[in-house]
């Protein structure tokens, strides 16, 4: 008996630490890439992977009990609701940015997809007034 107790307990904390880990990755992540979409990667990524791996040590460590069950559902929210709403910001900072292929390497008529010649004149029109009243 004394041996499982030790087996969960030595399970739990490397789940724990591998997640520490992932988390100590993301932030480096974070900090490390210049880019909006690269950060965000880091970020989503770590976040979802860090906490599940972090949630499945604490499964471990509580032992089979109702809380567990609470954490596992608290897992599969954050697997379904963590990329849907990183693809979002992603999908808005793709669409908003019209100097998004100065970052990035684009597929040939992705651009003219996103932003059509009118959109980029002015948006360039005001950037450059802006530049002009500093």
């Amino acid at each position: 008996m004394i041996l499982i107790e030790w087996l969960q307990f030595t399970l739990g904390v490397a789940f724990l630490l591998a997640g520490l880990g992932v988390f100590a990755v993301q932030v480096f992540g974070v900090f490390k890439f210049d880019y909006v979409l690269n950060r965000m990667h880091a970020a989503a990524m770590g976040d979802t992977l860090g906490i599940g791996i972090s949630l499945v040590g604490l499964i471990i460590l509580s032992g089979w009990n109702f809380a567990s069950l609470k954490m596992a559902l608290i897992i599969v929210f954050l697997w379904n609701a963590s990329p849907v709403s990183s693809h979002l910001i992603a999908r808005l900072e793709a669409t908003t940015n019209p100097h998004l292929e100065r970052c990035c390497e684009l597929e040939e008529g992705i651009m003219e997809h996103l932003w059509d010649e009118d959109q980029r004149e002015i948006i360039y029109a005001d950037q450059h007034k802006a530049e002009e009243e500093k």
